[in-house]
């Protein structure tokens, strides 16, 4: 009965998207995160050693900074717990993984961006995110196609011009 409740559940949960190169990147930031705890506790141990915690700013700051530690790495395991990878199509299509290079119709500009899942993007590095407004028009569109993005502030159409795995 117990499985049967377990399972159950499991079909309600909602797994986050990503690419593998993104569940990488958090398992790297998770070992990092890791190496640093020891020198955190340490820090703590030192200022808790000072006396008096009512007016100690070193075991104030200490204890904040392991706490953040703490809570970034509970996130970040939540984070792979509940990862789907999605490896992308090799069917010409835009998807999860794949990186498209696309021409702005109002300028004639060219970009190259890579679409990732949502704790992935990062513009600076021209990722952006499968549920963007960019990204949900570019989803399942083949090479040639002109789509209109309908941004928060305005609409405006890219051509895709090539797709890569």
């Amino acid at each position: 009965m117990q499985r049967k409740k377990i399972q159950e559940a499991m079909k309600n949960v909602y797994f986050q998207k990503m690419t593998a190169n993104g569940y990488h990147e958090i398992e790297q930031e998770i070992a990092e995160l890791q190496k640093q705890r020891p020198a955190k506790i340490e820090q703590l141990k030192a200022a808790r050693a000072l006396g008096d915690l009512s007016e100690n700013t070193e075991y104030s700051t200490a204890k904040r900074e392991l706490r953040h530690l703490e809570s970034r790495l509970r996130y970040l395991n939540k984070q792979l717990q509940y990862a789907q990878i999605v490896t992308p199509s090799s069917d010409n299509t835009v998807s999860l993984g794949t990186t498209v290079t696309l021409k702005f119709e109002d300028d004639n500009e060219q970009e190259v961006y890579h679409i990732v899942g949502k704790q992935e993007a990062d513009l600076a590095k021209q990722k952006i995110s499968f549920d963007s407004p960019l990204g949900k028009a570019l989803l399942h569109q083949t090479v040639g196609s002109i789509v209109t993005v309908n941004a928060p502030q305005s609409s405006y159409k890219v051509k895709i011009i090539k797709i890569e795995l």
